[in-house]
């Protein structure tokens, strides 16, 4: 029995398929696959259930899992132990990021230059970045599958056992190409949200913090916003809004130049602050409140924690 192949049995237990472990691991499936049987014929049992469209563990599965992660991580604790007495910090840090949280800045926050900085520090640390909607990386922050997420929050508390602080806090504004009927019904650069009543917009996907703090100030004026495109960065939705497909809602700072040349006579999109009632976009740094597992990781989240207090 090797410490390969009780990796990869518990990838495939995680990611409930070979495929999805293989990516994991950076290995094919076929490797996978073969790692995984060799460990079933050692063992003289049945450790998967492939036959649904899911793999998951079977009863003898199900027992040898706890014993599998116990061998894992004590190997882990070894490896720890020994590069703590050399000062080396090792391991792998699972970051999600909400799309375009790579590009936020705000008073000096800079996320590509804290992992850059961090990375240089600590070279001999992993950190895999995956994007998704703000709703499933809270429940993968709470399960444990991420260990720090940068997150939209739309108003509502997060899960149990999440903590957040806030990194990035902007007003949202709605942007329109020049000549827009918005523009001219505008007061000093603001309108209020009942203004966007019945008109095409332009907004980021469900699931994101944006997208719910849009729709629950709309519901308690009474309507349901009315949106035609959905796209997942900023950037993209700007360069719609640019070709007057629509009104465009995002967090104000959060625009492109590259829209600006797509105007008409290339002129920039106006932003026009919402108002009545006043809404914000919130991008939040989350993590388990009791903790990352990994010195790494709370390594990391030292640093998010430590450049947020210094801006």
């Amino acid at each position: 029995m090797e410490l390969t192949q009780l990796r990869y049995f518990v990838a495939v237990v995680e990611e409930g398929g070979f495929t999805r472990a293989g990516a994991r691991l950076h290995v094919s499936q076929p490797g996978v696959s073969a790692q995984v049987a060799q460990l079933e014929r050692e063992l003289g049992q049945r450790l998967l259930d492939r036959s649904g469209r899911r793999v998951t563990p079977t009863e003898a599965g199900e027992a040898v899992l706890p014993y599998a992660r116990a061998a894992l991580a004590a190997v882990e604790g070894i490896r720890r132990t020994a590069d703590e007495f050399s000062g080396l910090l090792r391991g792998r840090v699972a970051l999600g990021l909400i799309p375009g949280a790579a590009a936020a800045r705000s008073e000096g926050f800079d996320v590509v230059t804290l992992l850059g900085d961090f990375h240089d520090a600590h070279p001999r640390v992993e950190i895999a970045l995956a994007e998704d909607t703000s709703e499933r990386m809270l429940a993968a922050v709470r399960d444990g599958r991420l260990d720090l997420a940068l997150v939209g929050l739309g108003g509502e508390e997060p899960p149990a056992g999440v903590s957040t602080r806030v990194l990035l806090d902007a007003p949202l504004v709605a942007a329109v190409r020049p000549g827009h009927p918005l523009v001219r019904e505008a007061v000093r650069a603001t309108i209020p949200l009942g203004a966007l009543r019945d008109r095409p917009l332009i907004a980021l996907p469900h699931g994101t913090g944006v997208r719910g703090v849009l729709e629950r100030a709309c519901a308690e004026l009474g309507f349901t916003p009315r949106v035609d495109f959905e796209a997942a960065t900023p950037a993209v939705l700007a360069r719609l809004a640019a070709r007057g497909l629509g009104v465009a809602v995002f967090p104000s700072g959060a625009e492109t130049g590259e829209a600006a040349g797509e105007a008409t006579g290339g002129e920039a999109l106006r932003t026009l602050r919402i108002t009545g009632p006043e809404l914000r976009g919130r991008v939040a740094l989350a993590w388990r409140t009791d903790g990352p597992s990994g010195p790494a990781a709370r390594r990391l989240l030292a640093r998010f924690l430590d450049t947020v207090a210094g801006v």
